[in-house]
């Protein structure tokens, strides 16, 4: 896939620009569950330069939903922290199997910083080519950053239920197959089983060949396709907590697909209302 600094990087072009004095490099890992601790990991070995982003730390924290998007107030305190302003290409990465750097990524589009990229095939194929790493902390240096929020690329419980009744947008569910059919238990508890009715079903590993790099294009536009999604109409992805459903809205970007947006709260608020209807089966 051709390098986009607005889109996706290869692991050649970090290493051809990572001297670069307005470079900025992200280390977005996120784990769900189990016993790994993302930013021990990330203290223990990282691309060089990179700062760490706490997806469950720079958050709504007015909301009981699980990583919503921050208000601007608290991003832009946030990223300043790091280092990171006006002017800078940033890049981002994960070591993650649910390839969380592709929300960090939506979350700086969502403020309105396009220079912003995730680096394909992430900290294992940075590792597996023998590229540096580094445990030291990055050097920061204090720089402003201006915010032009797009509202038109997040959406609501209440713009959801009324896409699902009216059928005019595609709403594409990154979950599991068997979750998203309803055969299993959720694995956040209290939440009902199933999906929002209307949606389809793109599980978001598809969109990954076996080292963790993007699909060529034709095969991207091709998962959408078989999933019976058509990519004439406005997209709407969602997922269990708003993380995997930002690789669907990647991978749209890459297929030059531009009319879609992201369920944040998704299943984790869809499936918790007792009075919002669901489906089961497929789709």
């Amino acid at each position: 896939m051709t390098d986009n600094p607005g889109i996706l990087v290869s692991t050649d072009w970090l290493a051809a620009h990572l001297a670069d004095p307005d470079l900025r490099v992200i280390d977005a890992t996120w784990f769900l569950g189990g016993d790994r601790d993302a930013h021990a990991e990330y203290r223990a070995a990282h691309i060089p330069g990179a700062r760490f982003w706490d997806l469950d730390a720079i958050v709504d924290t007015r909301s009981a939903l699980p990583h919503m998007a921050a208000p601007t107030e608290l991003f832009v305190s946030r990223v300043r922290a790091m280092g990171i302003g006006d002017g800078h290409q940033i890049v981002v990465y994960d070591n993650s199997p649910v390839h969380s750097a592709a929300r960090v990524w939506w979350n700086f589009r969502l403020m309105g910083h396009d220079s912003v990229a995730v680096l394909d095939g992430g900290l294992g194929k940075w590792r597996a080519e023998g590229r540096p790493l580094d445990n030291a902390p990055p050097q920061i240096r204090d720089r402003h950053f201006s915010v032009r929020r797009r509202p038109e690329l997040v959406r609501d419980v209440t713009q959801i239920a009324a896409a699902s009744k009216l059928g005019d947008h595609e709403i594409v569910d990154a979950r599991a197959a068997e979750r998203f059919r309803g055969e299993v238990a959720e694995p956040r508890p209290g939440l009902r089983s199933g999906h929002i009715p209307g949606s389809k079903n793109l599980p978001f590993g598809l969109l990954y060949a076996a080292d963790g790099t993007l699909k060529p294009v034709d095969e991207l536009r091709a998962a959408f396709e078989a999933a019976g999604v058509d990519l004439s109409r406005p997209v709407i992805t969602t997922c269990g907590s708003g993380v995997t459903a930002a690789s669907l809205f990647l991978a749209l970007e890459c297929i030059g697909q531009h009319d879609h947006s992201l369920y944040d709260g998704s299943w984790a608020e869809w499936g918790s209302f007792p009075d919002l209807k669901i489906a089961t089966g497929d789709a």
